[in-house]
């Protein structure tokens, strides 16, 4: 398969308008979340200097990304994404206003900072497939790669301008300035989105509805054995690396004595060790596999929680935060673009949304577990137990190998039309396919295992029962069915089997003995009597 080329190199991208406004504005608005983050935890060790309290914060923001990612994805593909990307843009506005008039007020309290954290979770659940999605939309198709990896770069372009930008202005003039600046970088973004000229979506008659998305997403999440690995490693290396980011406002105040502009300095490090580390990327690359870049992040990580729990001076903590920023971005990018690469296009919101709620979910679980942990047996034990914990899970999940996502998910389209007598309702179902082969007792063996291979494939496009049977008077007539919810779903079926599930259905076809093609039948339910 023949792999399209950028037309200018890494920033082409940015001589695209759209795509350049666009990206600006998000860099811009990721900036002002950033100082509203750190606002907000260094306004927590004000309000109280319990571990576990300072911890609920991270985990009041991820918390709504792990049980919303997988709706948001949902919606990203069903609704207008420009106006439902205003519509957030909006909901985490009023958030930021409503902190800045507490905290100018002197009436934020520690549980209003939590709800109002929580909040701004919801929004940055909902916007952040959204913001995936539309990248095909600026950009020529052979500039997505680049554009991909553009918005990463901006991310992290954010992550060490607005910690430290945050930590200044919380130092200089309080809580109040930095949320208005957020209100203000949301503004920008809006403006921005005001002014894109999107193309309205084109009806398509097979157009999913939220709730069968829903369940599309997930049949195909339950059957993809290579996504499951993937969130296997993500779930175990967040759980424990996510107590560095819990517990590190404690460690730049109590361990390291520093103030709000120290911690801000704290987490521009990081976001400055994760820009070099996203430029030395594609050298480590040529020189690692994925498994070994993990592994490498996951030691570097555990050094670094290691060497913070020693309270070291200002200086070597923050180089030990680059170093975890690089190692940072590294754990990020392998584990995302193992998931992009195992991801047909038209599930890829959905599963995204599914690595997106495991991300969020062991940063929320660990997140409280350590702030538990810290309160137990103090910070410096915490970061200690986290870090071997860290060392010893990636040493072990290091024989779990990424999938090498080699597989060609083009969709094939080489399913003939199901014949029909009339036209079949699309809400119509269940339908039962049955599909009959002849095989030979010498390849009967082999064909089985060929045929529950590809039942995996099934259930990933859409099947949500799947078996094999044989005629009794006949043991070589053998008949694979499966069912579907509804008539449309089928036909999307059709559009959604890959050019790597062509291969597999040949290997099964080549036991099919006989001069003719196994027989393909498809059985629609008739509605009892007195139904409609």
């Amino acid at each position: 398969m023949s792999t399209a080329k950028s037309s200018g190199g890494s920033f082409a991208p940015l001589a695209q308008p759209v795509f350049a406004v666009l990206w600006a504005a998000t860099v811009l608005g990721n900036t002002g979340s950033f100082m509203r983050d750190v606002a907000s935890s260094w306004l927590m060790t004000d309000l109280s200097a319990s571990p576990a309290a300072v911890a609920t914060v991270q985990a009041a923001g991820t918390l709504p990304i792990f049980l919303l990612a997988i709706p948001a994805g949902v919606l990203t593909d069903i609704l207008d994404r420009r106006k439902f990307l205003i519509a957030v843009q909006l909901l985490l506005a009023s958030v930021s206003i409503s902190l800045m008039v507490l905290a100018q007020t002197g009436m934020l309290s520690v549980s209003a900072l939590i709800g109002l954290t929580f909040l701004g979770g919801i929004g940055a659940a909902l916007m952040g497939p959204t913001w995936q999605a539309i990248v095909p939309e600026l950009v020529k198709r052979e500039d997505v790669k680049s554009a991909v990896a553009l918005n990463s770069l901006g991310i992290n372009i954010a992550r060490s301008i607005g910690p430290a930008a945050g930590g200044l202005l919380l130092a200089a003039f309080g809580a109040g300035l930095t949320y208005g600046a957020d209100v203000a970088s949301y503004i920008i973004v809006i403006a921005a989105l005001v002014w894109w000229p999107r193309a309205k979506n084109a009806n398509d008659a097979l157009q999913e509805n939220f709730l069968g998305a829903f369940r599309a997403g997930l049949r195909y999440t339950r059957a993809s054995r290579p996504l499951h690995v993937v969130l296997l490693r993500a779930a175990i290396f967040f759980a424990f690396a996510s107590a560095v980011w819990a517990l590190l406002p404690l460690v730049a105040r109590q361990l390291l004595d520093g103030d709000a502009s120290f911690y801000g300095i704290l987490l521009g490090a990081v976001g400055a060790g994760a820009i070099a580390g996203a430029l030395v990327m594609p050298k480590l690359r040529e020189r690692l596999s994925a498994d070994g870049l993990l592994l490498g992040a996951a030691i570097i990580t555990a050094v670094v929680m290691g060497i913070l729990s020693l309270a070291p001076p200002k200086a070597v903590a923050i180089l030990a935060l680059l170093f975890l920023g690089g190692a940072w971005i590294t754990a990020l990018t392998t584990l995302n673009g193992a998931a992009q690469a195992v991801l047909p296009n038209w599930v890829r919101g959905r599963g995204l949304a599914v690595y997106l709620t495991v991300f969020n979910g062991a940063m929320t679980a660990g997140s409280l577990g350590w702030g538990a942990v810290g309160e137990a047996v103090g910070v410096p034990g915490a970061l200690l137990i986290g870090a071997a914990g860290l060392l010893v899970a990636g040493l072990i999940m290091h024989r779990v190998k990424l999938p090498a996502g080699d597989a060609d998910l083009v969709p094939s389209s080489h399913w003939p039309e199901p014949l029909v007598a009339e036209p079949v309702a699309h809400d119509r179902g269940p339908v039962l396919i049955l599909i009959e082969y002849n095989v030979e007792k010498h390849n009967r063996s082999a064909f089985l295992r060929a045929l529950n291979d590809m039942s995996q494939e099934r259930r990933r496009d859409g099947a949500y029962g799947w078996g094999v049977t044989e005629d009794s008077a006949d043991p070589e007539k053998i008949v694979e069915w499966f069912m579907v919810e509804s008539w449309a779903e089928h036909l999307r079926q059709h559009k959604r089997v890959s050019n790597a599930d062509a291969d597999l259905q040949g290997r099964v076809l080549a036991y099919h003995s006989g001069p003719e093609k196994p027989v393909v039948r498809h059985f629609l339910t008739i509605n009892r009597p007195g139904k409609a």
